[in-house]
């Protein structure tokens, strides 16, 4: 149902958009989603205030959905690629595969199929890289963010390495839950982000 309601809001917005500027898909999980705090504050929220200030003319469609796999992720790309034709595609998952302990060789395949439909769509593509506690042991962690590493340079395209980076072990940017960044983190998620951003813009 939650599916279905995300779905239905974001066939809403690109109605109301019409004949648009290019844009911005942010295609994560609850990271990107805004979980806990008011979508108007989420890092993709401020997103669009960051270009405008900047001069671009994109618009930023937020297609994050809480708790989303890459499996979903890859499961859904397609629909949303076609639904709102993006310019470029933020791509940010693989926590909750982290999290379930999904083979990363799994989720590396995942993340391939969503890169190369947004590729093969003419979008660019940056990726926006997680990290899990170490809780889950070294050997599994240190195949896990090697995914993304391995993602990015396979398929050429821009990454950061820590999208958290400066609030994932602040405790006063996370939220109660101890795994979602609060309001006050959001502009720090954005800082962390926007060099990638800006880098597939001006390519």
């Amino acid at each position: 149902m939650r599916r279905l309601i995300a779905f239905i809001v974001l066939l809403m917005n690109a109605g109301a958009y019409g004949a648009s500027p290019p844009t911005v898909l942010v295609f994560g999980d609850s990271l990107s989603a805004g979980f806990g705090i008011d979508v108007d504050q989420s890092w993709a929220a401020l997103l669009q205030t960051r270009l405008q200030s900047e001069g671009y003319e994109h618009r930023v469609v937020n297609a994050s959905i809480s708790g989303d796999t890459t499996e979903g992720g890859a499961a859904r790309i397609g629909p949303a690629i076609e639904t709102f034709e993006p310019a470029l595609i933020i791509l940010e998952l693989g926590g909750n595969d982290g999290l379930r302990g999904i083979p990363p060789v799994r989720m590396k395949g995942n993340l391939e199929k969503i890169v190369s439909a947004g590729k093969d769509s003419g979008a660019a593509v940056v990726l926006l890289g997680i990290r899990i506690p170490p809780n889950y042991g070294q050997r599994y962690i240190a195949e896990f963010e090697n995914v993304y590493r391995e993602v990015a340079q396979e398929q050429d395209i821009p990454w950061i390495e820590f999208f958290m980076e400066g609030v994932a072990l602040n405790d006063s940017l996370m939220q109660a839950d101890g795994i979602h960044p609060n309001a006050a983190a959001q502009p720090v998620l954005l800082d962390n982000a926007w060099p990638i951003i800006s880098e597939a813009l001006t390519n």
